[in-house]
C-alpha cells in the first residue's frame, strides 16, 4: 500500500500513555466481555442500566518514550488510513462526519462500556470511536496468520464502515429487529458484520482507482477477512466448529463480502440486510 507518513490525524485520540487497569467489582473479563458485546447489540451502555462494574485488570507495563517511538509508525499509518477511508466516504454519503479513532494499551472506557485489549478492535456507536489496541496488529498477524499493511488497513476499514452503518441508521434497524426477534440476532448480527466487509472493499476500490493499492493488497485484506471469520477463530481456539453460535459470518462469507465490495466499488451492492 502506498501512504506517505505525515503526522496525525485530528480525529485520533491517543490513550495510550493513560491505559491502566479498569478497577471496581462485579464483573471479570468473561462477564466485561459479554454485556460489551451487547451492549454494543442494543446500542446502550449496560454497564449502567445493569448497575455492575467491569474487573479488567491490565497486565501490561505501563507505555515508555521507547514504546511510544517504536509504535510511532503504526499510529501513523492508522491516521493515514483512517483519514483516507472516511475522505473517501465523505464523498459518498450525504451529511457524513467522521468517527473518531482512540488508540489505547491495556484498556480504556468507551460509551458502551470498558474496553480491553483481548476484546479487539470494536466500534461503539454512543461516542461514534472506533477503539483500538496497537497490539491487535501483532496478534492478526501472529495468531491469526494475516500480515501485510493492508490486511492492517481492512481491519480499520471495516470498523469504520460501522460507522456508515450508524450514520445510515442501519445499526438502528438491526437493533430493533434483535429485539423484537431474538431467535435472529446472531443472523442479523452477521449480515451487519457482513455489509462492513463489503464497505471495506468499497474503500479498497478506491484506493486501486488512485493508485495507492500495490501488488499483493488485496490478498491481503482476503487473508485478514478469512482469518477472523468464526469459523476460523472457533477452530483454533476451541478445536471446533459451531455454526449456530456465529455472529461475524464464516472465513468464506466474510472474504466474499469484501470482494463484492472491492470489485463493483458501489455501497448499494453491499445490501446484506
Amino acid at each position: 500500500m502506498r501512504w506517505t507518513p505525515g503526522g496525525r490525524s485530528p480525529n485520533l485520540e491517543d490513550r495510550r500513555s493513560t491505559g491502566g487497569g479498569i478497577g471496581g467489582r462485579g464483573l471479570g473479563i468473561g462477564g466485561t466481555v459479554v454485556v460489551l458485546a451487547l451492549s454494543l447489540i442494543f446500542g446502550r451502555n449496560l454497564f449502567t442500566d445493569l448497575g455492575v462494574e467491569p474487573t479488567l485488570g491490565a497486565t501490561g507495563a505501563p507505555m515508555t518514550a521507547a514504546d511510544s517511538a517504536a509504535e510511532e509508525p503504526q499510529v501513523q499509518f492508522v491516521s493515514f488510513v483512517m483519514d483516507d477511508v472516511q475522505n473517501t466516504w465523505a464523498k459518498i454519503l450525504p451529511n457524513f462526519h467522521p468517527a473518531r479513532v482512540v488508540l489505547f494499551r491495556n484498556s480504556t472506557d468507551s460509551g458502551c462500556g470498558p474496553a480491553q485489549s483481548a476484546m479487539g478492535p470494536f466500534y461503539c456507536p454512543l461516542d461514534e470511536r472506533v477503539y483500538l489496541d496497537l497490539g491487535f496488529f501483532e496478534e492478526l498477524e501472529k495468531r491469526f496468520g494475516a500480515s501485510g499493511d493492508f490486511a492492517r488497513a481492512y481491519v480499520i476499514a471495516h470498523e469504520l464502515g460501522h460507522h456508515i452503518q450508524h450514520l445510515t441508521g442501519t445499526d438502528a434497524r438491526v437493533r430493533q429487529g434483535q429485539e423484537s426477534n431474538p431467535s435472529a440476532a446472531n443472523e442479523l448480527s452477521i449480515r451487519l458484520e457482513l455489509q462492513a466487509d463489503c464497505y471495506a472493499g468499497v474503500w479498497a476500490h478506491s484506493t486501486d482507482q488512485r493508485r495507492i493499492l500495490q501488488q499483493g493488497d488485496v490478498d491481503e485484506a482476503l487473508g485478514a477477512a478469512s482469518a477472523v471469520g468464526d469459523d476460523r477463530i472457533q477452530k483454533q481456539t476451541t478445536g471446533r466448529v459451531n455454526v449456530d453460535s456465529f455472529t461475524h459470518g464464516s472465513a468464506a462469507q466474510r472474504s466474499q463480502s469484501f470482494k463484492r465490495g472491492f470489485e463493483s466499488g458501489d455501497p448499494r451492492n453491499c445490501n446484506t440486510l
